[in-house]
């Protein structure tokens, strides 16, 4: 990965159209015909992982570690978002950012996401180790 001081301010963007798929109800986990939170979690990792294309160095790669999300509204079948995401704070291998989602100039939900770095072999055949051993 490229120096702390060079990776933080990084920004990533992601865009979705909603459908009718993408709602709660679709995903069966509410009544109401509105973006479900797990896409907006999606398009938020989307957008963070977006800001570090050109950070990290060949054979790596980010995976989640923590995530908040905060709903501030909804939107509903149809309507267009974007996620921005901003890395705010590198410390060794993990990386914080800031992450908005809107609706036009409509807030949406804000997000904190927590990613480490790792290295894509190491980490895949550890990984497959661990279900082995399942």
């Amino acid at each position: 990965m490229k120096p702390a001081e060079e990776v933080i301010g990084a920004v990533g963007l992601s865009t979705m159209v909603v459908r009718p798929g993408d709602t709660c109800v679709a995903m069966g986990i509410s009544d109401l015909p509105i973006l479900a939170s797990s896409h907006i979690m999606h398009s938020m990792e989307s957008a963070s992982v977006t800001a570090l294309i050109d950070y990290l160095e060949p054979g790596e790669t980010t995976v989640v570690e923590k995530f908040e999300i905060t709903m501030i509204d909804s939107v509903g079948i149809g309507a267009e978002v974007r996620c921005t995401a901003r890395c705010i704070d590198v410390d060794g291998r993990e990386l914080h950012f800031l992450c908005d989602l809107y609706d036009g100039e409509r807030h949406i939900a804000q997000g904190v996401i927590k990613r480490k770095a790792v290295e894509r072999v190491s980490y895949l055949a550890r990984t497959a180790a661990q279900s082995l051993i399942n």
